[in-house]
Protein backbone atom coordinates (compact mmCIF):
# COMPACT_ATOMS: atom_id res chain seq x y z
CA UNK A 1 0.00 0.00 0.00
CA UNK A 2 3.30 2.11 0.55
CA UNK A 3 4.91 1.63 -2.25
CA UNK A 4 1.70 2.43 -4.44
CA UNK A 5 1.20 5.54 -2.62
CA UNK A 6 4.81 6.51 -3.06
CA UNK A 7 4.63 5.71 -7.01
CA UNK A 8 1.56 8.02 -7.36
CA UNK A 9 3.68 10.87 -5.82
CA UNK A 10 6.61 9.88 -7.51
CA UNK A 11 4.99 9.54 -10.89
CA UNK A 12 2.84 12.57 -10.69
CA UNK A 13 6.32 14.42 -9.76
CA UNK A 14 7.72 13.07 -12.72
CA UNK A 15 4.71 13.66 -14.79
CA UNK A 16 4.65 17.24 -14.15
CA UNK A 17 8.72 18.42 -14.61
CA UNK A 18 8.81 15.81 -17.75
CA UNK A 19 5.61 17.74 -19.49
CA UNK A 20 6.89 20.70 -18.42
CA UNK A 21 10.35 19.97 -20.61
CA UNK A 22 8.70 17.78 -23.48
CA UNK A 23 6.88 21.08 -24.29
CA UNK A 24 10.09 23.12 -23.52
CA UNK A 25 12.01 21.11 -26.06
CA UNK A 26 9.11 20.86 -28.74
CA UNK A 27 8.37 24.68 -28.77
CA UNK A 28 11.84 25.63 -29.26
CA UNK A 29 12.78 23.09 -31.43
CA UNK A 30 9.45 24.34 -33.60
CA UNK A 31 10.70 28.12 -32.92
CA UNK A 32 14.10 27.38 -34.16
CA UNK A 33 12.54 25.86 -37.07
CA UNK A 34 10.62 28.85 -38.24
CA UNK A 35 7.28 28.71 -36.97
CA UNK A 36 5.20 31.31 -35.66
CA UNK A 37 4.84 31.42 -31.45
CA UNK A 38 0.86 31.95 -32.40
CA UNK A 39 1.14 28.19 -33.98
CA UNK A 40 3.24 26.77 -31.94
CA UNK A 41 1.01 28.29 -28.65
CA UNK A 42 -1.99 26.55 -29.94
CA UNK A 43 -0.69 23.43 -31.50
CA UNK A 44 2.44 22.33 -29.94
CA UNK A 45 1.42 23.64 -26.40
CA UNK A 46 -1.86 22.71 -26.19
CA UNK A 47 -1.05 19.16 -27.06
CA UNK A 48 2.10 19.08 -25.06
CA UNK A 49 -0.20 20.38 -21.86
CA UNK A 50 -2.58 16.99 -22.37
CA UNK A 51 0.63 14.66 -23.46
CA UNK A 52 0.21 13.82 -19.52
CA UNK A 53 -3.71 12.39 -20.22
CA UNK A 54 -2.68 10.93 -23.38
CA UNK A 55 0.57 8.65 -22.57
CA UNK A 56 -1.56 7.93 -19.11
CA UNK A 57 -4.36 6.58 -21.03
CA UNK A 58 -1.97 5.21 -23.29
CA UNK A 59 -0.44 3.08 -20.34
CA UNK A 60 -3.72 2.59 -19.00
CA UNK A 61 -5.06 0.96 -21.81
CA UNK A 62 -2.01 -1.23 -22.60
CA UNK A 63 -2.26 -2.54 -18.62
CA UNK A 64 -6.35 -3.45 -19.57
CA UNK A 65 -7.74 -0.25 -18.00
CA UNK A 66 -9.84 1.11 -20.16
CA UNK A 67 -12.18 2.54 -17.20
CA UNK A 68 -9.07 4.55 -16.12
CA UNK A 69 -8.59 6.28 -19.80
CA UNK A 70 -11.98 7.06 -20.01
CA UNK A 71 -12.38 8.53 -16.58
CA UNK A 72 -8.83 10.65 -17.02
CA UNK A 73 -10.63 12.34 -20.29
CA UNK A 74 -14.04 13.42 -18.90
CA UNK A 75 -12.30 14.06 -15.35
CA UNK A 76 -9.37 16.46 -16.73
CA UNK A 77 -12.28 17.85 -18.58
CA UNK A 78 -13.82 18.77 -15.52
CA UNK A 79 -11.37 19.65 -12.96
CA UNK A 80 -9.52 21.79 -15.96
CA UNK A 81 -12.43 23.71 -16.02
CA UNK A 82 -13.77 23.63 -12.25
CA UNK A 83 -10.90 22.97 -10.31
CA UNK A 84 -7.98 24.86 -12.28
CA UNK A 85 -9.96 27.67 -13.88
CA UNK A 86 -11.58 28.40 -10.50
CA UNK A 87 -8.50 28.39 -8.58
CA UNK A 88 -7.01 30.50 -11.27
CA UNK A 89 -9.77 32.82 -11.11
CA UNK A 90 -9.24 33.31 -7.53
CA UNK A 91 -5.92 34.16 -7.62
CA UNK A 92 -6.44 36.49 -10.54
CA UNK A 93 -9.39 37.70 -12.59
CA UNK A 94 -9.14 36.58 -16.20
CA UNK A 95 -9.98 38.65 -19.22
CA UNK A 96 -10.50 37.42 -22.68
CA UNK A 97 -9.01 39.17 -25.45
CA UNK A 98 -7.76 36.95 -28.24
CA UNK A 99 -10.42 36.71 -31.54
CA UNK A 100 -8.64 32.89 -31.32
CA UNK A 101 -10.31 32.00 -28.36
CA UNK A 102 -13.36 33.47 -29.61
CA UNK A 103 -13.16 30.87 -32.08
CA UNK A 104 -12.11 27.48 -30.33
CA UNK A 105 -14.72 28.27 -28.45
CA UNK A 106 -17.26 26.49 -31.00
CA UNK A 107 -14.28 23.73 -31.87
CA UNK A 108 -14.80 22.77 -28.27
CA UNK A 109 -18.49 22.35 -28.40
CA UNK A 110 -18.70 20.35 -31.98
CA UNK A 111 -16.21 18.04 -30.31
CA UNK A 112 -17.96 18.03 -26.95
CA UNK A 113 -20.93 16.83 -29.33
CA UNK A 114 -18.69 14.42 -31.62
CA UNK A 115 -17.70 12.31 -28.51
CA UNK A 116 -20.88 12.25 -26.92
CA UNK A 117 -22.33 10.80 -30.30
CA UNK A 118 -19.69 8.38 -29.78
CA UNK A 119 -20.45 7.29 -26.72
CA UNK A 120 -24.39 7.13 -26.73
CA UNK A 121 -24.52 3.78 -27.12
CA UNK A 122 -22.32 3.29 -23.94
CA UNK A 123 -19.77 1.72 -26.55
CA UNK A 124 -16.21 2.65 -26.95
CA UNK A 125 -15.43 1.03 -30.79
CA UNK A 126 -11.62 0.72 -32.33
CA UNK A 127 -14.24 2.84 -34.94
CA UNK A 128 -14.92 5.80 -32.55
CA UNK A 129 -10.80 5.74 -31.89
CA UNK A 130 -10.22 6.62 -35.47
CA UNK A 131 -13.17 8.88 -35.92
CA UNK A 132 -11.66 10.78 -32.87
CA UNK A 133 -8.40 10.83 -33.66
CA UNK A 134 -9.01 11.85 -36.96
CA UNK A 135 -11.12 14.46 -35.51
CA UNK A 136 -8.25 15.93 -33.86
CA UNK A 137 -5.76 15.74 -37.27
CA UNK A 138 -8.78 17.95 -38.39
CA UNK A 139 -8.69 20.16 -35.82
CA UNK A 140 -5.07 20.62 -35.23
CA UNK A 141 -5.11 21.52 -39.07
CA UNK A 142 -8.18 24.32 -38.75
CA UNK A 143 -6.94 25.73 -35.55
CA UNK A 144 -3.33 26.24 -37.39
CA UNK A 145 -4.93 28.08 -40.47
CA UNK A 146 -6.74 30.39 -38.12
CA UNK A 147 -3.95 31.01 -36.60
CA UNK A 148 -1.94 31.70 -39.98
CA UNK A 149 -5.31 34.17 -40.87
CA UNK A 150 -4.65 35.93 -37.53
CA UNK A 151 -0.72 36.44 -37.48
CA UNK A 152 -1.19 37.98 -40.88
CA UNK A 153 -3.64 40.11 -39.58
CA UNK A 154 -1.33 41.22 -36.72
CA UNK A 155 -4.38 42.11 -34.29
CA UNK A 156 -3.95 39.19 -32.09
CA UNK A 157 -2.44 39.62 -28.80
CA UNK A 158 -1.97 35.80 -27.93
CA UNK A 159 1.02 35.75 -30.28
CA UNK A 160 3.08 38.46 -28.22
CA UNK A 161 1.66 35.90 -25.14
CA UNK A 162 3.04 33.03 -26.65
CA UNK A 163 6.23 35.06 -27.77
CA UNK A 164 6.66 35.75 -24.32
CA UNK A 165 6.78 31.40 -23.56
CA UNK A 166 8.69 30.23 -25.66
CA UNK A 167 12.34 29.48 -25.22
CA UNK A 168 14.47 31.53 -26.10
CA UNK A 169 17.87 30.95 -27.46
CA UNK A 170 18.01 27.69 -27.24
CA UNK A 171 20.18 25.41 -29.44
CA UNK A 172 18.47 22.76 -31.75
CA UNK A 173 20.65 19.84 -30.45
CA UNK A 174 19.38 21.03 -26.32
CA UNK A 175 15.79 21.31 -27.67
CA UNK A 176 15.58 17.81 -29.71
CA UNK A 177 17.07 16.47 -26.11
CA UNK A 178 14.30 17.70 -23.68
CA UNK A 179 11.68 16.82 -26.49
CA UNK A 180 12.60 13.29 -26.32
CA UNK A 181 13.82 12.99 -22.49
CA UNK A 182 10.47 14.79 -21.65
CA UNK A 183 8.94 12.36 -23.77
CA UNK A 184 10.29 9.09 -21.81
CA UNK A 185 10.18 10.99 -18.34
CA UNK A 186 6.41 10.90 -19.41
CA UNK A 187 5.93 7.32 -20.28
CA UNK A 188 8.08 6.03 -17.20
CA UNK A 189 6.39 8.00 -15.12
CA UNK A 190 2.64 6.94 -16.31
CA UNK A 191 3.32 3.51 -15.87
CA UNK A 192 4.14 4.23 -12.52
CA UNK A 193 1.40 6.16 -12.07
CA UNK A 194 -1.04 4.19 -13.89
CA UNK A 195 0.74 0.85 -11.31
CA UNK A 196 -0.42 2.94 -7.83
CA UNK A 197 -3.16 3.90 -8.98
CA UNK A 198 -4.81 0.74 -9.98
CA UNK A 199 -3.17 -1.28 -7.39
CA UNK A 200 -4.91 0.99 -4.54
CA UNK A 201 -7.71 0.80 -6.84
CA UNK A 202 -7.55 -3.47 -6.49
CA UNK A 203 -7.11 -2.53 -2.88
CA UNK A 204 -9.77 -0.47 -1.79
CA UNK A 205 -12.57 -2.46 -4.28
CA UNK A 206 -12.76 0.78 -6.38
CA UNK A 207 -13.58 0.99 -10.20
CA UNK A 208 -11.43 1.98 -12.70
CA UNK A 209 -13.62 4.94 -13.69
CA UNK A 210 -14.21 6.56 -10.26
CA UNK A 211 -9.51 6.77 -10.17
CA UNK A 212 -9.79 7.81 -13.36
CA UNK A 213 -12.49 10.82 -12.63
CA UNK A 214 -10.15 12.11 -9.50
CA UNK A 215 -6.83 11.04 -8.54
CA UNK A 216 -5.75 10.57 -12.15
CA UNK A 217 -7.49 13.46 -13.15
CA UNK A 218 -6.50 15.73 -10.95
CA UNK A 219 -2.65 14.68 -11.66
CA UNK A 220 -2.59 14.65 -14.76
CA UNK A 221 -4.34 18.32 -14.59
CA UNK A 222 -1.12 19.79 -12.71
CA UNK A 223 0.52 20.72 -15.28
CA UNK A 224 -2.65 23.17 -16.95
CA UNK A 225 -2.68 24.24 -13.05
CA UNK A 226 0.56 25.44 -13.10
CA UNK A 227 0.76 26.88 -16.64
CA UNK A 228 -2.47 28.97 -15.98
CA UNK A 229 -1.47 30.09 -12.68
CA UNK A 230 1.80 31.18 -14.28
CA UNK A 231 0.21 32.88 -16.51
CA UNK A 232 -2.26 34.66 -14.73
CA UNK A 233 0.36 36.06 -12.82
CA UNK A 234 2.15 37.63 -15.56
CA UNK A 235 -1.42 38.94 -16.68
CA UNK A 236 -1.61 36.69 -19.79
CA UNK A 237 -5.13 35.84 -19.43
CA UNK A 238 -5.77 34.82 -23.35
CA UNK A 239 -3.09 31.88 -22.63
CA UNK A 240 -4.22 30.47 -19.15
CA UNK A 241 -7.66 30.16 -21.00
CA UNK A 242 -6.35 28.83 -23.90
CA UNK A 243 -4.50 26.26 -22.70
CA UNK A 244 -8.15 24.78 -20.91
CA UNK A 245 -9.70 24.87 -23.83
CA UNK A 246 -7.17 23.51 -26.01
CA UNK A 247 -6.27 20.91 -23.24
CA UNK A 248 -10.29 19.95 -22.83
CA UNK A 249 -9.96 19.54 -26.84
CA UNK A 250 -7.42 17.27 -27.41
CA UNK A 251 -8.50 15.47 -24.38
CA UNK A 252 -11.76 14.56 -25.84
CA UNK A 253 -10.32 13.49 -29.33
CA UNK A 254 -6.98 12.05 -28.60
CA UNK A 255 -7.22 11.09 -24.17
CA UNK A 256 -10.61 8.89 -25.63
CA UNK A 257 -9.27 8.43 -28.97
CA UNK A 258 -6.17 6.52 -28.20
CA UNK A 259 -7.71 3.59 -25.49
CA UNK A 260 -10.40 2.95 -28.29
CA UNK A 261 -7.58 1.82 -30.57
CA UNK A 262 -6.23 -0.05 -28.12
CA UNK A 263 -8.81 -1.64 -26.08
CA UNK A 264 -11.80 -1.00 -26.87
CA UNK A 265 -14.72 -1.09 -24.20
CA UNK A 266 -17.86 -2.78 -25.01
CA UNK A 267 -19.60 -1.89 -22.38
CA UNK A 268 -18.99 1.83 -20.67
CA UNK A 269 -20.52 2.45 -17.07
CA UNK A 270 -23.91 4.07 -17.31
CA UNK A 271 -22.47 6.82 -15.03
CA UNK A 272 -20.07 8.52 -17.68
CA UNK A 273 -23.35 9.47 -19.80
CA UNK A 274 -25.83 10.17 -16.88
CA UNK A 275 -23.62 12.05 -14.26
CA UNK A 276 -19.93 13.06 -15.71
CA UNK A 277 -20.57 13.86 -19.27
CA UNK A 278 -23.41 16.27 -18.60
CA UNK A 279 -21.69 17.47 -15.78
CA UNK A 280 -18.53 18.30 -18.29
CA UNK A 281 -21.22 20.16 -20.86
CA UNK A 282 -22.87 22.31 -18.14
CA UNK A 283 -19.30 23.46 -17.09
CA UNK A 284 -18.50 24.04 -20.61
CA UNK A 285 -21.47 26.53 -21.54
CA UNK A 286 -20.67 28.27 -17.59
CA UNK A 287 -17.01 28.87 -19.09
CA UNK A 288 -18.78 30.42 -22.44
CA UNK A 289 -20.99 32.64 -20.75
CA UNK A 290 -18.21 33.42 -18.23
CA UNK A 291 -15.62 34.29 -20.80
CA UNK A 292 -16.77 34.91 -24.19
CA UNK A 293 -18.02 38.29 -23.80
CA UNK A 294 -21.87 39.30 -25.32
CA UNK A 295 -22.59 42.65 -26.77
CA UNK A 296 -18.91 43.50 -27.55
CA UNK A 297 -18.37 43.07 -23.79
CA UNK A 298 -15.07 41.75 -23.01
CA UNK A 299 -15.17 38.83 -21.31
CA UNK A 300 -14.06 38.19 -17.64
CA UNK A 301 -13.89 35.34 -15.19
CA UNK A 302 -14.18 37.00 -12.08
CA UNK A 303 -13.44 35.72 -8.25
CA UNK A 304 -17.30 35.19 -7.81
CA UNK A 305 -17.47 33.26 -10.84
CA UNK A 306 -14.36 31.32 -10.10
CA UNK A 307 -15.75 30.34 -6.65
CA UNK A 308 -18.94 29.06 -8.05
CA UNK A 309 -16.59 27.20 -10.63
CA UNK A 310 -14.46 25.67 -7.32
CA UNK A 311 -17.27 24.67 -5.69
CA UNK A 312 -19.09 23.13 -8.26
CA UNK A 313 -15.88 20.44 -8.32
CA UNK A 314 -16.05 20.27 -4.77
CA UNK A 315 -19.80 19.02 -4.49
CA UNK A 316 -18.92 17.03 -7.65
CA UNK A 317 -16.12 15.08 -5.56
CA UNK A 318 -18.29 14.71 -2.75
CA UNK A 319 -20.96 12.77 -5.00
CA UNK A 320 -17.90 10.86 -6.43
CA UNK A 321 -17.29 9.90 -3.11
CA UNK A 322 -20.55 8.43 -2.37
CA UNK A 323 -21.00 6.62 -5.31
CA UNK A 324 -18.20 4.50 -4.25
Amino acid sequence: MLLSITAIIAGFVILVWGADKFVEGASATAANFGISPLIIGLTIVGFGTSAPEMIVSLMAALNGNPGLAVGNAIGSNITNIALVLGITALVMPLSVHSKTLKREYPIMFIVMLIAWYLLSDNDLSMMDGVILLSSMLIVMTLITRMAIRDQQAGDDPMTQEFSDEIPQNMSTPLALFWLFAGLLLLIGSSRLLVWGAVDIAQTFGISDLIIGLTIIAIGTSLPELAASIASALKNEHDIAIGNIIGSNIFNLLGVLGIPALVHPMQSLPESVMIRDYPLMIGLSIALFIFAYGFGGKQGKINRFEGGMLFTVYIAYMIVLYYSI
